[in-house]
C-alpha cells in the first residue's frame, strides 16, 4: 500500500512578484530555459510556483533545503529528480496546474495527479469529442441524464482521471481516487492502492 501520500495546493496568483523573481534562482538551467519559452505571464507564474511547491514537498524527504532539490527538465515529460534520496528509494511525484492553482503530490510510489477548475461555461461536449476515447465517450453520454451540477462534476472527474493516468504512464488500470475540493476536480492515480485519500493542504509561497 502507498502510505504517506502528500497533496499540496498553492495559489500562484497570490505569489508576490518579488518572491517570484527570488524563486527563479532555485531553477536549473533547463527549467529556466523552459520558463523563458512561455509567452503568457500566467503560465510563467504557474511554472515557477509548481516547481517551488514540488521542491518544498520533496525537501524533507530528501533531507536537503528546498532550493537544493535538483530537477532535470525533460521534453514532454515530468522532470527527473537528480537529488539522491536517503536509502536509495526515490519518492514518486506529480505536478499539475489549472487557473490560479498549482498542485503537487509526493509519495512512496509513482503517482499521477491532475487538477482542473470546474468551469460550467466551457463547451464540455466539444471538449469530450476532442479528448475522450470511445469508452470515455460512452461514460460521458450516460451523464447526459444527470442534472447540470452532477454532469459538470462528472465530466471533470472523467477528464482529470484521464490526465492523471497519462502522467502515471497507464492507459488503463491503476488505482484512481477523486479528492474533494470546492473549486477543483482533483484526481490521484497510483500503480498501487492508496492507504487513504490524502487531504489537500493549502500552502503559502512567501
Amino acid at each position: 500500500m502507498a502510505r504517506g501520500m502528500l497533496l499540496w495546493l498553492a495559489d500562484a496568483d497570490a505569489l508576490p512578484e518579488v518572491s517570484l523573481q527570488r524563486y527563479l534562482a532555485w531553477l536549473t538551467p533547463g527549467e529556466l530555459a523552459r520558463h523563458g519559452r512561455f509567452v503568457r505571464e500566467q503560465r510563467k507564474r504557474q511554472f515557477v510556483a509548481g516547481r517551488v511547491l514540488l521542491r518544498m514537498a520533496l525537501a524533507p524527504l530528501l533531507r536537503v533545503p528546498p532550493q537544493q532539490v535538483l530537477l532535470e527538465e525533460r521534453s514532454s515529460q515530468a522532470p527527473r529528480l537528480l537529488t539522491p534520496a536517503p536509502g536509495g528509494s526515490a519518492p514518486g511525484f506529480s505536478i499539475s496546474h489549472s487557473g490560479r492553482w498549482v498542485a503537487c503530490a509526493v509519495g512512496e510510489h509513482a503517482v499521477g495527479l491532475d487538477i482542473e477548475v470546474r468551469d460550467p461555461a466551457r463547451d464540455l461536449a466539444a471538449l469530450a469529442k476532442q479528448a475522450f476515447d470511445a469508452d470515455e465517450m460512452a461514460r460521458w453520454q450516460q451523464m447526459q441524464r444527470w442534472d447540470d451540477a452532477a454532469r459538470i462534476e462528472g465530466f471533470y472527474r472523467l477528464w482529470s482521471e484521464k490526465e492523471a493516468r497519462i502522467k502515471l504512464g497507464l492507459a488503463i488500470g491503476g488505482h484512481c481516487v477523486a479528492v474533494p475540493h470546492q473549486e477543483l476536480s482533483v484526481v490521484l492515480c497510483s500503480a498501487v492502492p492508496l492507504a487513504s485519500v490524502p487531504q489537500p493542504v493549502l500552502v503559502g509561497l512567501p
